[in-house]
């Protein structure tokens, strides 16, 4: 089944609509060809704009790029079984080949680089990568004793109109919301077991070899289970990037890991609340350690303003309503503008090149809401998606594995 909900809301500074996409088919190839019709016109902008700045990037014709794709494959397949048939299926529903959609689920490593080369690439890649803020806030961190977790995305801002936001129910497996660039099968969201995930670009890469895409990564913690398995979909798995991701649990816990293709390093809240940028910020690899600078220099301001604004939430956050002000106050700063929290369009910047928060998302972890703004924070307020979180298979629904509940019966 295939449901939309669209309204003239604004993504960034374009008039676009928001579109919902529940994708409820037991098939993984079903589901994807559901997802590819109803994403059609989006997935169809998404391809154009990364044929143009994808060349751009890795000085390879589009063509040669999708010639040399599906290298990742059996990368892919050996971590994720089941997916590429959802890519098949989106393929077909959207009209596209195979290729273009499993480039679209690997353009963060292919905005970086030529990542086919198969030599050392250790290097800081400084240019061309998404800017986000992301952050868990505990009942610590709060006066209501909820649990939250959210972002500014930013994005280039020639894809800001190709955004859509799915429910993906599958057998055996939680509910996943999350919102994706179209034709991508996992980013930033949550899950019906109450796992949040949020992401950020890091920049750096090195190694040789190709690893799995991040998009894939991602959506393997979406699937967990648990905080065990989420970690283990991390620490088990080789990437050719380094990317932030901040996991935030309904039970009140939070643990950011800064993933490279080498060693990982991770950082638990202070007084429940846990904010990243797109620097690393519990170490930096040794690889770069002698010439690391941040790709992206305003997230050495924004992570401490957001930090600062969020703060608040623990004496002023009394409501659900002033939580939502002082966090939509917050990724509004537009301290430094347009390089800001809130960031809108540098036109310095060369046309590909340019970026502003495309989505502004809060997730309720304690009820289960997911909300997002459609566009720029400053001019949108959070819009709450046609579904709760929990509206899925919960912890208890696990299959093979009894709930506490279930254990202690057994073992009394």
């Amino acid at each position: 089944m295939v449901t939309f909900q669209t309204s003239s809301v604004h993504w960034s500074d374009s008039v676009s609509q928001l579109i919902t996409i529940d994708l409820t088919a037991a098939d993984a190839r079903e589901r994807g060809r559901q997802y590819g019709e109803a994403a059609r016109e989006q997935i169809a902008r998404s391809v154009a704009f990364y044929a143009e700045s994808v060349a751009r990037a890795t000085g390879l014709p589009w063509q040669e790029i999708l010639d040399r794709a599906p290298a990742w494959v059996p990368v892919i397949d050996g971590y994720l079984p089941d997916i590429l048939d959802e890519l098949r299926g989106i393929a077909e529903g959207a009209g596209r080949s195979f290729e273009e959609i499993l480039a679209l689920n690997s353009r963060g490593e292919l905005t970086k680089g030529n990542p086919f080369a198969g030599t050392d690439a250790t290097t800081d890649r400084s240019t061309n990568d998404d800017g986000c803020t992301s952050f868990a806030m505990l009942q610590q961190a709060n006066a209501l004793g909820r649990v939250w977790a959210g972002q500014n995305w930013d994005l280039w801002d020639g894809i800001a109109d190709t955004i859509v936001v799915l429910r993906i129910a599958q057998p055996g497996k939680p509910t996943i919301v999350c919102h994706v660039e179209a034709g991508q099968v996992g980013r930033h969201g949550a899950n019906s077991a109450g796992l949040a995930l949020n992401a950020n670009g890091l920049g750096a890469g090195f190694g040789t070899g190709l690893g799995v895409p991040g998009t894939f990564v991602r959506r393997k913690v979406l699937e967990s289970w648990d905080m065990h398995d989420a970690l283990a979909a991390i620490f088990g798995v080789r990437q050719s990037l380094s990317s932030n991701l901040l996991l935030t649990h309904r039970d009140g816990f939070a643990i950011d890991v800064e993933t490279t293709p080498g060693r990982h390093g991770w950082m638990y809240p202070t007084e429940g609340l846990l904010v990243h940028g797109n620097h690393f910020q519990s170490f930096i690899p040794p690889q770069i350690e002698q010439s690391y600078k941040p790709f992206s220099v305003d997230s050495l301001y924004r992570t401490p303003r957001v930090e600062e604004g969020l703060s608040r939430a623990r004496v002023d956050g009394t409501t659900e309503e002033a939580v939502q002000h002082i966090v939509q106050t917050t990724m509004s700063d537009h301290f430094s503008h347009p390089n800001a929290v809130c960031q809108h369009v540098d036109p310095r910047r060369h046309e590909l090149d340019r970026y502003s928060t495309i989505v502004s998302s809060l997730v309720d972890l304690t009820s289960g809401t997911y909300r997002l703004t459609p566009g720029l924070p400053c001019s949108n307020s959070y819009q709450q998606a046609p579904w709760n979180l929990y509206d899925g298979p919960g912890p208890e629904d696990r299959p093979h594995v009894p709930g506490p509940a279930q254990a202690l019966a057994v073992a009394g």
